[in-house]
Formats: C-alpha cells, structure tokens, sequence
C-alpha cells in the first residue's frame, strides 16, 4: 500500500491489514511516488485532525498521493460513532483504499469493460469495496451491532472526480464564479433519515424515524420495539443491529469533471459542518497565504473554535478535514 506516515506525531508505517494504525490523520504515498521525473506531478493537500470531548477521537482520516497506478489522489474521512465507533473507522480507512484499487485494476485488466470511461470503473470498483468492507467488519473482534461509521472518499485521476459518500459526512468543492470570486458547491448530499427518501426505506424496513423531545429538529433511527440506538445517519458501515431496517452500507457515487475553474476540494466530518457553513470553509481556505500546507489545520482550528463560542460548555464533537488542491500552483494572494 506504499509508505504512511501519520500526522502530526507517529512515522510508523501504516499496514493494510492492521486496523489499529497509529494516528487518526495520516498522509501516505505509492511505491514509486518522487522516485522518477516522468510520474505524473501530484496535487498538493493536507489533512489535520482534532480530538473532541469524548473519550477517543472516533475520526480518521486519509490522503493517498500516487493512488492506484500511481497516477491518481485518493481522500478520505470517516466520523465513528458508538462504543467502537473508533475502532469501525480506522479499520474501513486502512482496508478500503486497497480494496478500490484492487477492484480498479481488476476492471482495467477485464476486455469485455475496456471500453468503458475511467469514471465509471471507479464507481463501481467503489461500490465493490464498500460491499467487502462491510461484510468484513462482521469478523471483527469488536461489537459492530451498534457502532459504525460513515465515509466520504474523493478519486481525482487527471480531469476526473469520483465522490462516494455514506452518512453526514460532507465534500465540498471550490471553485471561481464567472465574478472570479470563489464559491461552495457542495458535492455530497448528507445522508440522515431527514432525508424523505432515505425515511421511506428505513420505515419500509420497519425501522422507526422520529426525534428525541430534547433535539425535536434531529431525526434519528430506532429499532421497531426498542428506543435505542438512536442513530443520526440513514446510512453507514458496521450498526448490523440496524441493518435489517433500513441502514444500508452502500454509497451514493457521483461525478464531476475538473475545469480550469474548480480549485480545491474540501472533505470533512459533521464536526465541521455542525458549526460552519460551506462559503465560510471554502473563504477560510481560500484567504489563507499558504493554503495547502495549512488549509486543513486552518478549517479544523476555526470549527473548533466555533464549538466552543456558540455552546460555552466541554461538549466538542471530533473535527477531521482534508483539502486536495486541484492545480499544480495556486494564484497568488491580492
């Protein structure tokens, strides 16, 4: 899987196969990233994340440089949630990576899909390893019956970008209006059960969507018979206790073809978006000197901060952000 380094502390090498990884943000690059003039220049990112009120950072991160063939960036954030929402996290950050690009090459190496784009291999090379990765999470030796996670993973590869998404965590994409100001399109669509469609299935399922008296304006999902567990998201790796209504694994994946315009790419958990809207994030990035050496940090510090001025108590959710440049240089600061 090539060399990982985690951010800011660890420089232990990250496995595959090893769920417990050091370090909740990590940076990792191909076998051959740097090492010949002629691979393809990357993009430039960085991926910061912070710690909240609870017991374990339930976030984790990922920005794959030299993905794949060595020509593509892979980004991704998964928000944990339950008793072992940290462990669900980390073990879909350090399997899921692989798992696309060996079902991306696979299809590559397959005649019969030779003809098809590269974007559409992607999807479903995504949609393969979100299936495997969730049956895994089964033969954990961690309860996933009522802990899970969510996931929203960018592919850029040349001119194309691949989003899959599963639950509330949010990409949001940077890009220069016709003013050549910089503004926010949002790229996912958050997946919780106030969703209607999303509702609709839960509730076919036989699963119930309602809201607590003490948080009327946050539906959640319930067992038929049971008021647990409560689960703010419609759609999500592991909560197997929920699968059989309607909590459903498999990712919304959509396309978007980079123009000259679209300048970065932002990827963050609800720790972000519960405290700060699109524009500000893509503003607060855009207005920074050194954007992508400090774009992430930037972001995570000023949600953080948010937490802490609008809710004046210890109660600070875990807040992880990745930014992926789109262009080799940047314009320079007016």
């Amino acid at each position: 899987m090539g060399h990982c380094f985690s951010l800011p502390s660890s420089q232990s090498e990250i496995h595959e196969d090893n769920e417990y990884g050091d370090g909740n943000a990590v940076v990792c690059y191909g076998e051959e990233f740097g090492l010949d003039q002629d691979l393809p220049v990357h993009r430039l990112g960085s991926v910061c994340s912070v710690q909240g009120s609870k017991a374990h950072n339930q976030d984790n991160a990922i920005l794959y440089l030299g993905y794949g063939t060595g020509d593509a960036e892979l980004c991704g954030v998964f928000d944990g949630h339950g008793k072992n929402g940290h462990m669900v996290s980390k073990t879909v950050r350090n399997r899921l990576p692989s798992l696309m690009s060996t079902f991306k090459k696979e299809l590559n190496q397959e005649s019969h899909v030779g003809e098809e784009d590269e974007a559409h291999k992607w999807e479903q090379a995504c949609l393969a390893a979100f299936r495997i990765v969730d049956r895994e999470l089964l033969l954990q030796v961690f309860d996933c019956a009522f802990s899970g996670s969510t996931a929203v993973v960018a592919v850029t590869q040349g001119d194309d970008l691949m989003i899959a998404n599963l639950g509330d965590s949010r990409a949001v994409l940077g890009t220069m209006n016709e003013d050549g100001e910089i503004s926010a399109v949002q790229l996912t669509s958050d997946l919780t059960p106030a969703v209607p469609s999303e509702a609709e299935r839960i509730r076919m399922c036989k699963g119930r969507v309602l809201a607590m008296k003490t948080e009327p304006s946050s539906q959640r999902v319930w067992l038929p018979n049971h008021d647990i567990p409560g689960l703010a998201m419609s759609r999500a790796f592991g909560d197997f206790r929920l699968k059989d209504h309607g909590v459903i694994a498999v990712p919304e994946v959509s396309h978007h073809r980079i123009t000259s315009r679209d300048q970065f790419i932002v990827l963050a958990s609800d720790g972000v978006w519960d405290m700060l809207t699109n524009d500000e994030v893509v503003s607060l990035i855009w207005s920074s000197v050194k954007k992508q050496a400090t774009a992430a940090k930037l972001v995570a510090e000023a949600a953080e901060a948010t937490w802490k001025k609008k809710l004046k108590s210890s109660k600070i959710d875990d807040i992880t952000v990745i930014c992926l440049f789109l262009h080799k240089e940047q314009p320079s600061d007016t």
